[in-house]
């Protein structure tokens, strides 16, 4: 098996194209479910967030899995593969492992070093861990993937530049506001992951008073009560944003809430010397509707703007620390994965000098009749120790060559010198223990593709 990831995301697609591919939560078990039901799909995890949609894979060959995967994708945006072509990128085996680490450390975020994607990725893999679609080379991948971002943050100082969205958005919208958010009164639509920090942060900035509105009325009374704001129900929507300048919404609703119709009656309802009312939609898919941008006296911020002011980050020599510790740490996974490849190939030699060692006691026995069990046992003794003996370097060594890069030619030359028949299964042998939290969670662009020659 190899590593294969395809995906999009905020530096390949616009949000209308994010949008199609995000996967909401209730579907993710079946998209997960369609995905290692696929011919050369063995392993699946998916992660989506409001900046990317990816696949993480184990696949019997590039190709096919390639195919397989964007057709999946394909199915969940409602459009032929070929009109995602252009918003696609592929990575393949160790450029597979270099993407992954680089997303968890934060590297490939809108803000570089934001700290949120830890979370979203180990969310993926809860959710592939419970649909039983992460067999044993992603179980090892996303537990490696989740340490090196931990240890980014740990030793690095990358949460300087990586001020999450929502703090990045705030300054943004505090342009439109004199410059100021204090004092400001504000709402947060939604009350999940963003949505808490959105109203975190506002309250960190000196903004308020706050409201929060959720379709779940019990999660918004629990977050305003955390942060002394007020909880006001979905349906007051329109009388709340009369009295406030700045909203934050990040909701998981699959249609726009904040509609041109709602946005038009509020701002009706508004006080003409306020200001501009200020829009931040951090929802994929979005949560402002496209034409309330064009109202008078709104701005929107939303991802598409986000990307192009933030594509620049602060704090480069962090990030090329960062870079560094990801660069050793695909190199170690690069090394472990090559070693444990060449594990079957020598379990495969060692069984067939066993088979060897079998059929010539049992032609011995044949021959020699004569000879009493004891015997028989010290010749089986001997022969075996002899055996064992000539294959101990060169495996130890084989295992050693295989580590290096280029590697995984020594376990074919074996295969090839033994005539061995090696069941191709994922190369690693157990699967890890995975360490829960008290939650129950598991806590742990360029197109880089083989040559065409065939699958690998």
């Amino acid at each position: 098996m190899k590593l294969l990831v395809v995906g999009a995301s905020y530096r390949t697609a616009p949000v209308a194209t994010l949008e199609q591919l995000a996967v909401a939560p209730a579907d993710l078990t079946r998209t997960l479910d369609r995905l290692v039901a696929q011919p050369y799909v063995a392993e699946a995890v998916l992660v989506s967030t409001c900046n990317r949609v990816e696949v993480y894979a184990a696949v019997s060959g590039f190709h096919g899995g390639l195919g397989d995967i964007c057709a999946v994708l394909a199915e969940q945006a409602g459009a032929p593969p070929a009109a995602l072509a252009n918003h696609l990128y592929v990575h393949y085996d160790a450029a597979a492992v270099d993407h992954v680490f680089r997303v968890a450390a934060g590297l490939d975020s809108m803000v570089v070093g934001e700290a949120q994607i830890l979370g979203q990725l180990r969310d993926a893999y809860h959710w592939a861990t419970g649909a039983d679609s992460a067999g044993r080379l992603l179980h090892e991948l996303m537990q490696q993937a989740l340490r090196v971002g931990k240890r980014a943050h740990a030793e690095t100082n990358i949460d300087r530049a990586g001020q999450s969205v929502v703090t990045a958005a705030l300054d943004l919208a505090a342009g439109h506001l004199d410059g100021d958010l204090s004092g400001r009164p504000a709402m947060v639509v939604g009350a999940g992951a963003m949505g808490a920090l959105g109203v975190a942060t506002l309250s960190r900035r000196g903004a308020g008073p706050l409201t929060v509105t959720n379709r779940g009325a019990d999660r918004a009374v629990r977050l305003a009560e955390s942060y002394g704001a007020n909880a006001v129900p979905m349906a007051e929507l329109v009388d709340a944003l009369t009295t406030v300048d700045i909203v934050v919404a990040a909701t998981a609703a699959t249609e726009p809430v904040l509609t041109l119709d709602r946005v038009t009656r509020a701002l009706a309802g508004r006080d003409a010397e306020r200001g501009p009312l200020v829009l931040l939609d951090l929802a994929v898919p979005r949560d402002v509707e496209p034409g309330v941008a064009e109202l008078p006296g709104v701005e929107v911020i939303d991802i598409d703007r986000m990307a192009g002011l933030l594509a620049d980050g602060p704090a480069a020599a962090d990030a090329a620390e960062v870079a560094r510790i990801v660069a050793g740490e695909v190199e170690s996974f690069l090394s472990w994965l090559r070693g444990a490849d060449v594990a079957p190939t020598v379990a495969a030699l060692r069984g067939r000098a066993d088979d060897v060692v079998t059929a010539e006691l049992r032609r011995l026995a044949q021959r020699r009749p004569d000879l009493d069990d004891d015997q028989r046992a010290e010749v089986a003794r001997t022969v075996h120790r002899v055996v064992q003996r000539l294959l101990h370097q060169p495996t130890v060594r084989v295992r050693q060559l295989a580590a290096e890069p280029g590697g995984d030619q020594y376990a074919a030359l074996l295969r090839e010198l033994f005539d061995l028949q090696v069941p191709q299964t994922s190369p690693v042998d157990t699967v890890p223990d995975v360490v829960e939290n008290a939650d129950g969670r598991p806590s742990f662009d360029v197109v880089d593709v083989p040559p065409t020659g065939g699958e690998r």
